[in-house]
């Protein structure tokens, strides 16, 4: 979907445009996540994917969190979420929606507006609680903060909240984690909307992770494990790397870290956040969509190249990932490479 809107002067801007909303009491991190990484997805030729614009209620400054004052730069107000393609609210450390879980009238209209017309809306860390007290977590799944999950619980019941989870994607409403889990929400975004590589050249400038391992429940506040000097997977999780095509089982991954298959379960998850079975499909569907991406591949030659076996595997677990079959995928993506 591309939006009306026309800018001050020149030709139509036809990019897809992001609005950032930021309220009282917004978290500068999070403003600042959003603007800079839908501001660095760019083609082959540099050109920016997306118009970043940033607006406030009123078009007129509003006060951060530790007293930073932040105005939109042409006085944008919620008129902008009239024609942004995508809403994205970062986070709040003060005021009605995560205190007595209340809205501002004129926020929470424009917010269920845009979303009745077909906008994409997106929360980083607390403004979940934003799109909750408008009423856009209603009977859906969502995350927040791991720190701020009682609050949100206690507010605002009738969402079906998972707390340890980076993100979640429910189609045309997005909520991630706290704080930096905005990195992997946009990048994710991004992703869907551009291809890995895309995303990839992003994460390179803004140098951050193009993908994070595990969920949010690896840095929730609890007593770090003691172990022997060593004993951690992260060598063997760069080994397994090197061997996807082949059918790695959980033995083999254990017997590489010369651990028993439950205390390698057990540190991998820590580590992590996942099981290794989970963080090894995972990285093999990555591999699969850049090769789709990028190479002429044929599905089936794909499939064992990833070790996933058969074009059939492939098939299922990505259309169980992300929604669509490989062919579709390719269609999709080669051609905005191409273009």
């Amino acid at each position: 979907m591309h939006s009306q809107h026309r800018p001050p002067t020149g030709e139509r801007d036809a990019r897809h445009i992001v609005a950032v909303l930021a309220l009282p009491g917004v978290v500068p991190f999070d403003l600042g996540t959003a603007v800079q990484l839908f501001r660095s997805a760019r083609d082959t030729t540099e050109r920016r994917l997306y118009k970043t614009r940033v607006c406030t209620p009123d078009g007129r400054p509003i006060t951060a969190g530790a007293g930073i004052l932040i105005g939109p730069e042409d006085g944008a107000d919620l008129s902008l979420l009239a024609v942004a393609d995508t809403i994205v609210v970062p986070g709040v450390d003060s005021g009605p929606p995560v205190t007595d879980g209340t809205l501002d009238p004129a926020v929470h209209l424009a917010l269920r507006t845009a979303h009745a017309r077909g906008a994409r809306i997106v929360s980083i860390c607390t403004a979940s609680m934003v799109l909750a007290a408008a009423g856009l977590l209603d009977d859906r799944p969502a995350t927040t903060h791991w720190g701020w999950v009682d609050t949100f619980r206690r507010l605002y019941p009738q969402v079906k909240l998972d707390p340890e989870v980076l993100f979640v994607d429910d189609g045309e409403v997005l909520t991630s984690a706290g704080v930096a889990a905005g990195i992997d929400l946009c990048l994710h975004i991004i992703r869907t909307d551009h291809g890995s590589e895309v995303a990839n050249r992003a994460a390179r400038r803004c140098v951050v992770p193009s993908w994070r391992e595990g969920g949010q429940a690896q840095y929730i506040e609890r007593p770090v494990p003691t172990s022997p000097a060593g004993a951690d997977t992260a060598a063997t999780r760069r080994w397994a790397l090197e061997h996807l095509a082949d059918p790695l089982t959980l033995p083999d991954l254990a017997g590489h870290a010369r651990m028993s298959v439950r205390t390698f379960t057990r540190r991998f998850r820590e580590e992590t956040g996942v099981s290794p079975n989970r963080w090894l499909l995972q990285r093999r569907l990555d591999l699969a969509r850049q090769l789709l991406e990028t190479t002429t591949l044929n599905v089936d030659q794909i499939a064992r190249r990833c070790g996933l076996g058969t074009a059939s595997s492939l098939r299922q677990h990505l259309h169980t990932a992300i929604g669509v079959a490989p062919s579709a995928y390719r269609r999709a993506f080669r051609r905005t490479e191409v273009a």
